[in-house]
């Protein structure tokens, strides 16, 4: 018995050394890939010496000679924090993910591939200016510079993700840079989405996509036919999708998270110190690392700062000595699905006005590791390339014997929009950033600026010129041979919305409505928010002067104008009604949830139970209205759509009759739907909180999800490298968070929201203040890889000053770049 026990006490020792030896190797190994920020490297591809000054934060602010070396330098720095993320990145736009991933990636792969927009970016690179190539080859040169050091010293493969894939890291090149621009524009655009789901929609019902799906409602529009009017061969009826989930590592965002930021400026005159304001806080998906780097760069035209994208040689949002700017989504619809009809007696020609064309085809080979290459064929019209039928459900809304293409402006093959990037960054004026806006196509941007005399804001992208009989007005797949519904050209520059020197001395945007035209002139009809603009709208319009502490107070204020305005449409037959119900029942937490509603200010605070309420309360109800008439559909509205509520408990055109429950004998109304659907919330957050309704807090739902795409999966891993903080703000707030939706446990958590923050103030340059989500390094094991996430999370920045010698006396590091051949600094 002893010697069994000895024995086993053995093997436990040694099981506990095995597991500690082997921790200790992948530790080894991993930390090799952590750059030392205080070295000098001897490189190839520079003119001159060039230092790169590490903050205490790990920003790194970039000296050199002339400006291709300042982008060699950053390209550098970022392959030396971000290196997997870029490699990732840009196997997405190439449609080559699944070499490392296997199957799980191939349905993405096969949609990239289809898109060819790896290609058009290729293509592009003829197209840009000589200034813009030079910057291109400089970038990749000092990413390439940094993969050589890598391989040299043997650091670690550059990244630890690296050592789970034997897959060589390729070069990078100036093409890749621009693919990085066209991932942007997919993250940033689903206007094809919305067309699938109102063809879906209408083919339930005419009258339901009105309600569900309205227009912004100030603007008028004429009634669109029903769908199966333009397609007759179209069942009518709730069409169930087939394998319509995205692919593993999918690119493109869900219905309603296709970027959404907000952006305002105040001119010297609206300023309490005599300076410009501007601040500014796009939306992204959360990932660990965030998708956005604090970057500076001494250019010859001058310092600029600010928030980059690892793979590009930009600073795509922040200021120079005498210029900010910031960037939302315009919501420009600039995609159009089109329906293309197959000859019937000869399957590889396609319909158009002038009669049948053959598809334009190529076969190209998907390497999938441990299984089979997969061969396909790729198709093209005039109106774009031919996609497949299991992506967006695009099978649901496409008649027998046709196919669906898709127009758009990111496929565009002589694409300058990096060109009008790298103007912008080096404008020093106004009327300069709106030259270079010019040259922008794709995605579309609304460009905030801000300079020493006043404020404007323009959109900046290529708006599509459609004929005004068009079939759908581009809401809807239209009938593609028909000579009207094809684009027309584009609008020229100056008829894309510009406000310049407003007499109020502020612009604001917060992806809402910009401009209101009548088709084909209005811009889009579908836009990304009818909410935050009256909560920002307010903010600026209640100050006779504004400073950098309001627009920060703005930048963070979590109050819901969505809450603010449906709580009373909804609850007016509920609020302090009823009988007096004992403790314990759930008449009792009915009424003691109302009267909690019913003094609430809207704020959506983690620290209280409100907003869980409403939430909550207001998800069960729009579930209840819905499902019946709309079945399977109904789970593409899993987030809040606080228009149709609206029109529906105000009865806008007979919304009302969406709470009659059509499956039931009895005809409920509003009033019961609500306090039904209150009853059910009530009932579900007390399953997972407890019966204590004072005790529940939006935090413990509303959970940031910064997840380490890759690491993040692996059991184990995910705990050390997956960033998860309870969070303030929601759907509709300025502080946006926006919620995973579905009917997860944590439909609620926070997965959407403002990865980069920045506010400037032009009175006093050196005291504007900027933050990312997460931390400059990719590295798990680095200290900055998470080390601003709570700064971020509690509304906290850091600032960043174009002064080199505050860059210098702060820093934490000083990476030295010699040109091989030359002396070693002090030598």
């Amino acid at each position: 018995m002893y010697k069994a026990f000895r024995w086993g006490v053995r093997l436990i020792m040694a099981a506990i050394v095995g597991v500690v030896l082997v921790g200790g190797l992948i530790y080894f190994f991993a930390s090799r890939s952590l750059p030392d920020y205080d070295a000098t490297y001897k490189v190839t591809g520079l003119t001159a010496p060039v230092e790169i000054v590490r903050s205490t934060e790990d920003v790194p602010h970039i000296f050199g000679k002339d400006d291709p070396d300042a982008f060699f330098a950053l390209g550098l720095a970022h392959a030396q924090d971000r290196l997997w993320q870029m490699t990732l990145m840009r196997r997405t736009v190439q449609g080559r993910l699944s070499e490392v991933f296997g199957q799980e990636t191939l349905k993405t792969d096969e949609l990239m591939r289809r898109m060819g927009l790896y290609q058009a970016a290729v293509d592009s690179v003829s197209s840009q200016d000589d200034y813009t190539k030079a910057a291109l080859k400089a970038y990749a040169r000092g990413v390439n510079q940094w993969i050589e050091i890598v391989n040299e010293g043997a650091m670690g493969r550059g990244a630890p993700e690296f050592f789970l894939f034997d897959s060589k890291i390729s070069y990078w090149t100036p093409a890749d840079s621009l693919a990085i621009m066209k991932l942007m524009a997919v993250q940033l655009s689903n206007q094809l989405q919305d067309e699938v789901l109102r063809a879906r929609v209408s083919l339930v019902g005419k009258d339901l996509v009105r309600d569900i799906m309205p227009d912004d409602p100030q603007q008028a529009t004429a009634a669109l036919p029903d769908y199966a009017s333009l397609f007759p061969t179209m069942q009518k009826g709730i069409q169930t999708a087939e394998n319509g989930a995205p692919g593993a590592f999918s690119p493109f965002p869900a219905r309603g998270s296709a970027g959404a930021s907000n952006a305002w400026a105040a001119g010297p005159d609206r300023s309490a110190a005599g300076g410009a304001l501007l601040a500014n806080d796009p939306h992204l998906g959360l990932t660990a690392p965030s998708i956005w780097y604090l970057a500076r760069l001494q250019l010859q035209s001058g310092g600029v700062i600010g928030g980059t994208i690892p793979g590009m040689p930009l600073v795509l949002s922040g200021r120079n000595k005498d210029l900010g700017w910031g960037l939302t989504t315009a919501y420009v619809d600039d995609q159009d699905l089109h329906i293309e009809e197959i000859d019937p007696d000869d399957p590889t020609k396609y319909r158009t006005p002038d009669g049948w064309k053959r598809f334009k085809t190529k076969r190209v080979i998907v390497e999938v590791k441990d299984a089979k290459p997969v061969t396909l064929t790729l198709r093209w019209t005039d109106n774009g390339p031919v996609l497949p039928g299991s992506h967006f459900d695009l099978a649901t809304v496409t008649p027998p014997h046709s196919v669906m293409s898709l127009s758009w402006t990111a496929f565009d093959p002589q694409d300058t929009t990096m060109t009008g990037a790298m103007d912008l960054m080096r404008a020093h004026s106004i009327p300069q950033a709106m030259d270079a806006a010019k040259k922008i196509v794709a995605p579309a941007q609304n460009i905030t600026l801000a300079d020493k005399d006043g404020v404007a804001l323009v959109t900046a992208g290529k708006i599509p010129l459609r004929d005004r009989a068009n079939d759908t007005q581009g809401r809807m797949p239209n009938a593609g041979w028909k000579p009207e519904n094809r684009w027309k050209g584009f609008l020229p520059f100056k008829d894309n919305p510009q406000f310049v020197e407003p007499k109020s001395g502020i612009v604001v945007n917060t992806n809402n409505k910009t401009v209101d035209r009548p088709f084909p002139y209005n811009v889009s009809f579908h836009w990304g928010d009818t909410q935050r603009i009256q909560r920002l709208s307010k903010l600026m319009g209640e100050r006779e002067v504004h400073s950098r502490d309001s627009f920060i107070s703005a930048q963070l204020d979590t109050v819901s104008p969505a809450a603010r305005g449906l709580l009373p449409l909804v609850g007016a037959n509920l609020w302090y009604t009823g009988d007096p119900a004992p403790a314990g029942t759930p008449e009792r937490m009915r009424q003691r949830a109302l009267e909690m509603l019913a003094s609430w200010d809207g704020e959506m605070s983690e620290h209280l139970p409100e907003p869980l309420i409403y939430a909550a309360w207001m998800r069960e109800l729009q579930n209840r209205l819905i499902r019946d008439e709309l079945g399977p559909l109904a789970k593409k509205f899993d987030h809040l759509e606080p228009l149709f509520i609206e029109r529906v408990f105000r009865d806008t055109q007979g919304a009302s009759h969406w709470c009659d429950i059509i499956q039931s004998a009895p005809k409920e109304t509003c009033s019961d739907i609500a306090r039904q659907s209150l009853d059910a919330a009530l009932l579900d957050l007390s399953k997972k909180y407890g019966p204590n309704i004072e005790s529940w807090r939006w935090g413990d739902a509303h959970i940031a999800e910064q997840d380490n795409q890759v690491l993040g999966k692996v059991p184990g891993l995910k705990w050390f490298v997956n960033i998860r903080q309870s969070t303030s703000g929601g759907d509709f707030t300025l502080m946006r968070g926006r919620t995973k939706g579905g009917d997860g446990s944590d439909r609620f958590a926070n997965v959407h929201a403002a990865g980069y923050r920045e506010v400037l103030d032009f009175a006093d340059p050196d005291s504007s203040v900027f933050i990312i989500s997460t931390g400059q390094s990719g590295h798990p094991l680095s200290r900055h890889y998470d080390d601003l996430s709570e700064l971020w999370r509690s509304g906290e920045y850091i600032p960043m000053s174009l002064d080199p010698a505050l860059a210098r006396a702060a820093a934490a590091g000083i990476t030295h770049l010699v040109p091989k051949g030359a002396a070693k600094p002090g030598n």
